[in-house]
């Protein structure tokens, strides 16, 4: 099934377009503005398509009882509860305001994850598309405000179910019906590689017939180029200033360097996608002129002379008759001569010696 190709930000999304290249910046501002801009520019200059942060106000996404997971323990602060660790790392409508502009100015598509109660703010600043995580896929309400803002909807679907997948989709498309692509994620930090499952991206489009592609906490670069090669639509990907700063995100995300690595990474396996018909390239028609062989005199050949098969032999370049045509050279007349190491073509035989 063919996915539903839309735009995001003047960007097309679907099967034989480029991968849309998220670069998620997330909470690696650790709360600072200044931060936040550098975090932009470097997506900018790794090439990224679009830099993603997550907006939210710590009070009403957790509770003050809600204790951080293990990845999140990165011993500056573990005696913190997640709603103090993510106080800390909140910046203000105005901050946001200012990192839209400055994307803006750099030439980079500015999204971010919000809760439902975060939607008319995003969409006040503009965002091309809405990302829901994949913690919120039974998150319905969100869904719901999600789905009626005209706005494409890009969903996470790590730890869920296709059911639960499909159930989200029914959601979405009862209370607004955005076109909407899927992320394949294993909700790890990092995720190893055996948790990983990249065939999902495949039973995913197969199954919903839409954009997809993956978000990845794998460590390294390899993983999300793979994805890449498996025709993933869109790849987003964690990345850091620093990954020796304090913060929960940090370790498991890419240096800017690594950014850019992956960015070339996953456009030369664009590149080397191509299409799906087998054929020759015009490079390769010309190096198989040279490389394959073809029949050719193995001595000199006088004109009038009845060719033997024991005057022929097969060697490069391949631009001579092929070998299959032997029994069709053996018992004519050469046309006219034929120096040794010639190739042998129809213009340079005639006719049977007893024609």
């Amino acid at each position: 099934m063919a996915s539903q190709a839309f735009s995001i930000g003047g960007r097309l999304i679907g099967e034989g377009q480029p991968c849309l290249v998220i670069a998620e910046a997330g909470v690696n501002h650790n709360g600072s503005l200044e931060m936040a801009l550098r975090l932009v520019d470097a997506a900018s200059e790794a090439g990224a398509d679009v830099v993603k942060f997550q907006t939210f106000k710590a009070e009403r996404v957790v509770s003050r009882r809600a204790a951080k997971a293990d990845y999140q323990k990165t011993g500056d602060s573990d005696s913190q509860t997640m709603l103090e660790m993510l106080k800390r790392l909140e910046l203000s409508d105005d901050d946001f305001r200012a990192i839209a502009d400055h994307a803006h100015q750099r030439g980079i598509i500015f999204m971010s994850k919000g809760h439902r109660e975060d939607i008319d703010f995003l969409v006040e600043l503009g965002v091309p598309a809405l990302k829901i995580d994949s913690a919120a896929v039974v998150y319905y309400s969100l869904l719901r405000k999600a789905a009626g803002q005209g706005l494409p909807v890009i969903l996470s679907t790590g730890g869920s179910k296709l059911g639960e997948v499909e159930k989200a989709l029914d959601i979405l498309a009862e209370h607004g019906d955005p076109p909407v692509a899927l992320l394949h994620c294993t909700t790890a930090y990092p995720a190893p590689p055996d948790q990983i499952n990249l065939r999902a991206i495949a039973t995913l489009r197969a199954a919903f017939g839409l954009p997809t592609g993956f978000s990845d906490h794998s460590e390294g670069i390899e993983i999300p180029i793979a994805a890449a090669a498996l025709g993933a639509s869109i790849v987003e990907k964690h990345f850091t200033l620093d990954r020796s700063l304090p913060g929960p995100d940090h370790k498991a995300s890419l240096a800017p360097q690594e950014l850019r690595r992956m960015i070339e990474g996953i456009r030369q396996v664009e590149q080397a996608l191509g299409e799906p018909r087998k054929r020759p390239t015009e490079l390769e028609r010309r190096n198989m002129q040279l490389m394959r062989r073809s029949l050719v005199a193995e001595r000199d050949i006088a004109a009038g002379e009845r060719l033997q098969a024991d005057m022929i032999a097969f060697k490069r370049p391949g631009s001579g008759l092929g070998e299959d045509c032997l029994d069709l050279v053996v018992g004519r007349v050469a046309a006219r001569t034929i120096p040794a190491g010639d190739p042998i073509t129809w213009d340079r035989i005639g006719g049977f010696a007893d024609e």
